[in-house]
């Protein structure tokens, strides 16, 4: 009899200390889950519920701690980062995305703005945009939030996407995740290249999840001067990738003239300068994870 329940307190014992080890994996990459959701909400419309998000990731999380077998030789770091992407692609196509027509107007008046950048050589005012698609102010205003809503932006051009872009594929094998990482390096070093200006909006609003209000009022503008700069600084974003990451997808963008084409080429060059593919890599981990600085 004593020896069946000292077997019973065994397997008890070995059961409470899995639970232990498993609730350390959580507690432990719980970090991860911030980071992966973080990523995500840079290139997926605004009207997106980080909360949301991250109760999708978290949940994923512990899964993955009680799926986890250790005898297979696979980091957990890897498996639940597998795990939490599924998880957030999920929550994704849960969500009521936009319409076609609300997506068609995206199209056309990301087209305006464009073309009127280039003949401008500014960012057009909303009224410019109005009479270049023939509608009032008005209409552009109350549709701003549908539009946001339906402009996905991807690292290599920041077009409309569906749920399946937004996401690096999971399984990424060595030449793919080597990809991804010069990538993401040329990313964090366009940041750094930004004007001060637009790179404390970038940093604010993307990074460090601020309100736009807050920045707006540590800038001394207003909000709608905030959403002009965080344009001006993704337009410049996706220009500079393009023109080191895919110099044919950045021949296609209409020529600039004159002191913004000397602004735009000095800031390119500002992000060839920040190091070589050696100093790209530095800034993640194998995994694609950012290494602290």
């Amino acid at each position: 009899m004593s020896g069946a329940t000292t077997a019973a307190d065994r397997r008890r014992v070995n059961r409470g200390g899995e639970d232990r080890r498993r609730e350390d994996r959580v507690q432990d990459h719980m970090p991860l889950v911030g980071h992966l959701v973080r990523e995500m909400l840079l290139r997926v419309p605004a009207h997106v519920n980080r909360d949301d998000l991250l109760s999708a990731g978290y949940a994923a999380l512990v899964h993955a701690a009680r799926g986890y077998d250790e005898n297979r030789n696979v980091p957990f770091a890897r498996f639940a980062a597998a795990r939490v992407r599924g998880a957030l692609l999920d929550e994704l196509r849960g969500l009521d995305w936009a319409s076609r027509s609300v997506r068609q107007r995206a199209r056309r008046t990301d087209s305006a703005r464009q073309e009127l950048t280039a003949e401008l050589g500014r960012l057009p005012t909303i009224r410019e945009v109005a009479d270049r698609l023939g509608c009032s102010v008005e209409d552009i205003e109350h549709a701003d939030d549908d539009v946001q809503r339906a402009v996905v932006f991807s690292l290599q051009g920041f077009a409309t996407a569906g749920a399946e872009d937004m996401v690096t594929e999971p399984s990424a094998g060595p030449e793919e995740m080597l990809i991804m990482r010069e990538r993401l390096g040329y990313l964090r070093h366009a940041i750094d290249a930004l004007p001060e200006r637009l790179r404390a909006v970038v940093q604010g609003y993307f990074f460090e999840e601020r309100p736009m209000a807050r920045i707006a009022e540590e800038l001394g503008v207003t909000e709608s001067r905030v959403s002009q700069l965080r344009a001006e600084a993704l337009t410049l974003l996706r220009d500079g990738l393009n023109i080191h990451l895919d110099p044919a997808l950045a021949a296609q963008s209409p020529a600039k003239e004159g002191c913004v084409a000397r602004r735009r080429a000095a800031y390119y060059d500002q992000i060839e300068s920040r190091g070589d593919l050696r100093a790209r890599l530095a800034l993640t981990g194998p995994d694609g994870m950012p290494v602290a600085a």
